[in-house]
């Protein structure tokens, strides 16, 4: 994808005439798991008589002139801070659909235990009944779950505590609520996507529109490479050990209720750890293909030891008038290493 080199932003929705004209700076963090997307807008007051009155949902596209922009989602206005020399407002986004009345609970702790079910069946009882619609990859919709307890938990953090049993991430985008391997391909909102390359200039510079850089955090590298967890055996009366991947091995304190349990919480503790042995933070140019839950491929120009595919924790775009528009990238390998 060819970028282009003048940077643009748009913002659309309500009171949209206001907020181009007056916007001195923006930025958008789109994050993964129960982390809702921000939109954070700096407005000039200067010329305003009173503090204007914005409410409804706001949206957000940005690229650059010569590519085109990317609708990168809506928001709903959570919070206003104005500030006096310079006289400046703040306004601070959230995703939509969360709002303050939170009519159909979404936000409340129940406590509720569930099974025997599947975690497909599961996921879309719980998402359906806020309104939203359930898209569940095919490869985790019909793991058993033979019973689990939600414990003083909203149904959005009980989920994406469920998800994480599995490595996999839950999310609400807009009216959607997916749950997806981490590290596929695709989008939360069921979209194909590419893999976003990313090359070192030959003239990698500070300053430079295009310049790159990168640390690389081998502290989260895995102490395991297996996963014990023990379930009950109601008939032979005691409690049996599955095991997944080899030595050494993480030992699970929790107890499941069946072998099939178990063994899909060893496996998909296994499967995390592989994935978080290298975490890598990447600052670049604005890129609006970068997403949570895509994947940032790092091509030849990059040193050996981070050339491949990584899976996209967290996007922080930012920019303003003065300034180019750039990205903050943070991501885990997508596969283990050695």
């Amino acid at each position: 994808m060819s970028l282009g080199f003048t940077p643009a932003v748009e913002i659309y929705g309500a009171n949209a005439a206001l907020l181009n004209q007056r916007l001195l700076s923006w930025t958008h963090i789109d994050a993964a798991g129960i982390e809702s997307d921000q939109l954070t807008l700096t407005l000039s007051l200067e010329g305003l008589e009173g503090l204007p009155s914005l409410e409804g949902k706001i949206g957000l596209r940005v690229g650059y002139q010569e590519s085109g922009l990317v609708d990168k989602g809506e928001f709903v206005v959570t919070r206003r801070t104005p500030t006096l020399f310079p006289l400046r407002l703040t306004l601070v986004a959230t995703a939509a659909p969360f709002s303050a009345s939170d009519q159909t609970g979404f936000k409340q702790r129940r406590s509720v235990s569930h099974g025997p079910t599947t975690l497909g069946t599961l996921f879309r009882q719980l998402t359906s009944r806020h309104g939203f619609s359930p898209r569940v990859a095919p490869e985790l919709s019909l793991i058993k779950i033979e019973h689990i307890d939600q414990s003083n938990e909203t149904d959005m953090g009980f989920l994406t505590r469920l998800a994480h049993r599995y490595d996999a991430v839950a999310k609400p985008i807009n009216e959607l609520y997916v749950l997806a391997r981490r590290g596929q391909a695709k989008s939360l909102s069921g979209k194909i996507l590419p893999d976003t390359k990313l090359s070192v200039t030959t003239n990698n510079r500070p300053g430079d529109q295009a310049f790159v850089s990168a640390v690389l955090d081998e502290a989260a590298r895995a102490k395991y490479q297996g996963c014990k967890t023990t379930w009950w055996d109601a008939v032979a009366g005691k409690a049996r050990v599955e095991e997944s991947g080899i030595a050494p091995f993480k030992t699970l304190r929790q107890r499941f209720q069946s072998a099939d349990d178990a063994r899909a919480a060893a496996e998909g503790e296994v499967r995390r750890m592989m994935r978080e042995a290298l975490k890598v933070t990447i600052e670049c140019p604005g890129n609006p293909a970068l997403s949570a839950e895509g994947i940032v491929l790092l091509d030849p120009t990059w040193p050996d030891f981070m050339r491949g595919r990584w899976s996209i924790d967290k996007v922080t775009a930012s920019g303003d008038r003065e300034k180019s528009y750039r990205c903050k990238i943070e991501a885990t390998c997508l596969d283990a290493r050695g």
